[in-house]
């Protein structure tokens, strides 16, 4: 392969204004579409030689037959023409987005002469006002049938509106009254205008004027006796706090904001986007998306927030849009967001307080949503059977790895060495055949492979010839007492966390235990390589792989499998030191431990604040500070 691309361009032929790059293959399909502040300063990183590039840019720049470039005349034009492109031609190599299901929405159909209140989920009604999204269907109905009990606005068809209006015999919803549109001749259409403006204002977040207003007219009206209307405005205010009580205020009555919540891997990221009005959140909005070349977390956001407000109109964009990193051109962000909604909008990292309480709760719902989207694909039967195919043609085996054990090692500095074995057997998890390992004396991560995998594979001999003395065809009884399941049967696949050093290892493993018929592969996080042993290269799984999401399955099991057992080793390790402390019993190390939170805070604890704990005194304070002061307990996180 060459080091320098045929179609590059010389340095002095790209100028240094801001605009729009876009590199297209040789029929003309544009693949990917960014944006620079300087041309010729970004253009230049994709021009570098070729080795010192990301797996996945190299992929492009090298799929690419020419690039061509837009000079335009600030860094907004540039942000805005460069999501015009997008959407027009969706570039392979640009980042994809899937929506994980199509919401439901309230809409209020503003166009109508009567507008009425409806669930959707069809975005494109001209002239209507939505809300949401909402996660469920009944949840949007449920509402509607709470609200236009205060606001009686029409919920009737458009035909049963003016078959209504022609004969001058309400709807039947009118006749029930469940409908309060001119049909039922109770109100004019400027009538019913009116109280739509005030619903859209209630669902807008101006909830608390409305409800302080009904309180006085309800008061009003038992000052006066009037009980009936007292009573009629009693029930109002219950509609309105069964709406209320779904959404919480979790932030100032105030507050209009958006919260982006991210979380990404390598190949994939979901967002969770929380729409706050009035200080409640009144919808939330997942995506997962795809990225094909390897992107920083504000190049991500970026591109996130271009998504969420390129079609949206000037009322869906809030005073304050809350990400978890700053984009490169946060300024040319809220000057484009500005433009489009009117009015000041600011793009903020929440850092403290309700907002970044919020928003850590935005990121747990994407960090789920993104390990869901990932084990959908290795839950579906053709998707595992997809994945297994793929994986055997990817590493040359003879047959489909059904059973894959996986192997990870955990430390914490050099120190307390665990490992794990996960096993999927036809795609999925066999929890019952998974295996911790204590590794007592080692040198370095692949030394500690090396010895767990000897003790894994010593294992298979044994059980077979377990197996090959076990006659089921002799006469007498058969004694099938084991102390230790057996494993059902040996592994097509071993897969180890790492790459070229622990699959060495793991290969000097297999020759040393003599079971060089097993398959080996390993896969670095870095950049998802997949290595096998003695190969320079590594294997490149397509993103969308099915066979890749099934080895990052894997490994992020197998990863958090050595975490747990490193965990509990190390509260052992901890309860063992503090159990050598005289009038220190059980209750009161666990009481110690939930007190402070963890070992390291409890290690940093004064006698005094130990004091603090009920039950422990001055002495049993100095006593539990020196001893594990002069104490050998790990502290810190497993690797």
């Amino acid at each position: 392969m060459a080091s320098v691309l045929p179609y590059k361009p010389k340095p002095g032929e790209i100028p240094t204004d801001p605009g729009v790059y876009r590199f297209l293959d040789a029929d003309g399909r544009i693949l990917y579409v960014g944006k620079a502040k300087n041309l010729r300063a970004r253009l230049s990183n994709y021009f570098a030689p070729l080795h010192t590039l990301h797996e996945r840019t190299r992929r492009m720049v090298t799929t690419a037959a020419k690039v061509e470039w837009t000079v335009v005349a600030t860094d907004i034009d540039s942000l805005q023409l460069e999501y015009t492109w997008i959407q027009e031609y969706s570039p392979p190599f640009n980042v994809r987005y899937k929506d994980d299901k199509s919401y439901p929405y309230m809409a209020v159909t503003l166009g109508d002469e009567a507008p009425r209140v409806i669930v959707t989920r069809n975005r494109r009604i001209r002239g209507a006002k939505y809300f949401g999204p909402y996660p469920k269907v009944w949840a949007v109905h449920d509402t509607i049938d709470q609200l236009i009990k205060v606001f009686p606005i029409r919920t009737c068809s458009d035909s049963s509106y003016k078959k209504a209006m022609a004969t001058g015999r309400p709807c039947f919803p009118g006749q029930i009254g469940r409908c309060g549109g001119p049909c039922s001749m109770k109100v004019t259409i400027e009538e019913h205008r009116a109280i739509v403006d005030d619903f859209i204002a209630f669902m807008s977040g101006s909830d608390k004027r409305y409800t302080k207003r009904m309180e006085a007219r309800m008061r009003e009206a038992a000052a006066a006796m009037d009980y009936e209307t007292a009573a009629s405005y009693r029930d109002k205010l219950q509609a309105l706090d069964a709406v209320l009580n779904r959404s919480a205020l979790v932030l100032s009555e105030d507050t209009d904001a958006d919260l982006f919540g991210v979380a990404e891997d390598e190949l994939s990221a979901a967002v969770q986007h929380f729409i706050v009005r009035g200080g409640r959140v009144r919808g939330v909005r997942a995506t997962t998306i795809d990225k094909e070349l390897d992107i920083s977390g504000p190049e991500l956001v970026d591109q996130i927030l271009q998504r969420a407000y390129g079609a949206a109109g000037a009322e869906d964009i809030p005073r304050q849009v809350l990400v978890p990193t700053l984009p490169d051109d946060t300024a040319e962000l809220e000057e484009w967001l500005q433009s489009r909604r009117g009015k000041k909008v600011t793009v903020q990292i929440a850092q403290r307080g309700q907002k970044a309480d919020l928003m850590r709760t935005a990121t747990l719902n994407a960090q789920q949503a993104l390990m869901l989207h990932k084990t959908r694909r290795t839950s579906d039967y053709t998707s595992r059977t997809k994945a297994l195919t793929d994986l055997q043609e990817a590493l040359g085996m003879s047959e489909a790895p059904l059973r894959i054990e996986c192997f990870d090692v955990s430390h914490l500095g050099g120190t307390g060495v665990v490992a794990s074995m996960v096993v999927f057997e036809d795609g999925l998890p066999r929890k019952d055949q998974y295996r911790s390992f204590s590794v007592s004396e080692t040198t370095d991560d692949t030394d500690s492979m090396y010895q767990v995998l000897m003790r894994r594979l010593a294992h298979i001999d044994r059980d077979e010839a377990e197996q090959d003395a076990v006659d089921p065809t002799a006469e007498g009884e058969v004694d099938s007492t084991r102390k230790r399941p057996r494993f059902a049967y040996r592994p097509q696949l071993l897969l180890v966390d790492g790459g070229q050093p622990q699959v060495a290892a793991a290969a000097r493993a297999l020759r040393d235990s003599g079971h060089e018929e097993i398959a080996l592969c390993g896969i670095a996080k870095r950049l998802e390589e997949v290595w096998l042993p003695d190969d320079d290269f590594p294997v490149i799984l397509p993103r969308s792989s099915e066979a890749l999401y099934l080895l990052q399955r894997l490994r992020d099991e197998a990863h958090r499998f050595a975490i747990t057992h490193q965990r509990k080793k190390r509260g052992r390790d901890i309860t063992t030191v503090l159990a050598e402390v005289p009038g220190l019993g059980e209750s009161r190390i666990k009481a110690l431990l939930r007190h402070f939170g963890s070992v390291s805070k409890l290690k940093q604890a004064s006698p005094e604040e130990i004091q603090e704990l009920p039950g422990i005194g001055p002495r049993l304070a100095s006593s539990i500070h020196s001893h594990l002061a002069t104490g050998s307990v790990a502290g810190g996180s497993g690797g």
